[in-house]
């Protein structure tokens, strides 16, 4: 017998008894499995109840921000009418010159 042919009826078995092994370990047991899903699904739920959080706080900000802005809007806006009311009754009152002397 040649070394190839001695290499390839050793190896040969070793490699197909390799991968049936790592083929068995892959299919593990239905209770392993079950408990990753349930690991899976609970870390799934986390996940989603902090994304949720995170867009009620992102919501919430963004009310604040509009409401903030709503008031410093209608601050300008009455102090517009404040001025413009004093304009108008200054432009009322009759001014008296004074005459030259």
């Amino acid at each position: 017998m040649t070394l190839s042919k001695v290499l390839m009826t050793i190896l040969l078995p070793l490699a197909l008894g390799l991968s049936a092994d790592l083929q068995a370990s892959d299919k593990s047991d239905p209770a392993m499995l079950a408990d990753k899903a349930e690991e899976a699904k609970a870390r799934s739920l986390t996940i989603e109840q902090e994304q949720l959080k995170k867009a009620r706080d992102a919501a919430s900000q963004s009310a604040e921000q509009r409401e903030k802005a709503q008031l410093q809007f209608n601050e300008r806006e009455s102090r517009e009418d404040k001025y413009l009311r004093e304009a108008k009754e200054a432009a009322k009152l009759e001014r008296k010159i004074p005459k030259p002397l």
